[in-house]
């Protein structure tokens, strides 16, 4: 996480800008509530290679189970008026979000690349991602969390304001143990964006809420920064976006939301040839993440049981390609040495992730190269 003072506001256009390109999450830039398809014409092209700095934009403090004023919301919670980003005022003000059909998420782009082509591997590097604001909300609401018909135990959503503050020359975000009560407990951030995608080969644009193939709303928290996502181009040019900022997410982000704020992100965009591609992890169909050490392959499905299997045949389609284990060898391996964790519970879509440590194959590495 880029360092900022912790009441620093990024509005449009201040603050730090470290790419070679911005991009602002202005009206004309973004989607509310759908993602890109292949009709959609770019708001941005660029070169392989390029770092392109993007602001997004919570949805939360937006909503209309909310106001849709988030000049009223925030300020409702003790927010200076200041302090409330201008763009988030101006989408929530604009037409075209209908929450009856449309989900949530605001969503910057689409962003073409050049060369890229079906086939391919959109390589997407998070190089930075900075606070906009230093206050966020956590939400449980649609009926969606892990504990629907359960919670919320009152009519309509609960959404909880979440300030934060630097401790210790780290930033974390603040809960009280009680509604109105002193005491406090309080997590360290770990930003990331929810939202990382490439537009569907369709002329519909899908709903914001279900990842897919093309990415979208996967809700992988090892995406933060350092951390690789690579995704089989489905049109030419890819046509990327990014949204659903978070400054935190437990896996499983099991009350709906975790910790949503807006990020200011820089990534810089490549893309991986499909016969390079073929070559380092074989075929991939789904997200695939690389962080921490650990090449992190996904499985997709409404149901959470298909999903941990699709996200086995996933890591085993990966240990054969580009370490040539033995099938049987394979699933020995990760029974043993890889953790398979639920990315998240909430989205339709269920997602988990597998964390394959990259170490433990540094001799068969070796063994190739003499």
């Amino acid at each position: 996480m880029t360092d900022t003072a912790p009441n620093t506001i990024l509005q449009r256009g201040t603050g730090p800008i470290p790419g070679e390109v911005y991009l602002p999450a202005t009206p004309a830039h973004v989607l509310w509530g759908r993602l890109p398809c292949r009709t959609d014409a770019p708001v941005l092209t660029i070169a392989p290679g390029t770092t392109v700095t993007i602001d997004t934009v919570s949805h939360e403090g937006i909503l209309e189970d909310q106001g849709r004023d988030p000049l009223a919301y925030f300020t409702g919670h003790g927010v200076p008026a200041a302090s409330v980003l201008g763009d988030a005022i101006e989408i929530a003000a604009g037409p075209g979000h209908d929450p009856a059909t449309d989900g949530p998420h605001v969503v910057t782009g689409p962003i073409r690349i050049e060369g890229a082509r079906p086939g391919d591997l959109l390589k997407v590097t998070v190089v930075t991602l900075t606070p906009r604001v230093p206050y966020g909300v956590i939400s449980n609401r649609h009926g969606r969390g892990a504990l629907a018909g359960e919670l919320p135990r009152t009519p309509g959503n609960v959404s909880v304001f979440c300030p934060v503050e630097e401790r210790a020359g780290q930033l974390v975000g603040l809960l009280p143990v009680t509604e109105g009560g002193p005491r406090i407990v309080e997590f360290p951030l770990a930003p990331f964006l929810g939202t990382m995608g490439i537009a569907v080969d369709d002329d519909i644009r899908p709903h914001s809420v279900p990842p897919g193939a093309h990415g979208g709303n996967i809700d992988i928290n090892l995406l933060v920064e350092g951390s690789v996502l690579y995704l089989p181009v489905q049109v030419d040019g890819a046509l990327a976006y990014v949204g659903d900022p978070h400054f935190a997410q437990g896996d499983g982000e099991v009350a709906l939301t975790a910790l949503e704020a807006s990020l200011r992100a820089t990534l810089r965009f490549d893309v991986v040839p499909r016969d390079e591609a073929l070559a380092e992890f074989g075929e991939v169909t789904g997200p695939l993440v690389r962080a921490a050490g650990y090449l992190v392959p996904t499985g997709l499905d409404p149901d959470l049981n298909e999903a941990m299997r699709a996200c086995v045949r996933a890591a085993l389609s990966l240990l054969r390609a580009r370490w040539g284990m033995d099938e049987h060898l394979a699933y020995a391996y990760l029974s043993a040495a890889t953790d398979f964790d639920i990315s998240q519970v909430v989205d339709i879509t269920c997602g988990v992730h597998a964390r394959i440590r990259e170490s433990d194959f540094e001799e068969v590495l070796r063994d190739r190269a003499q």
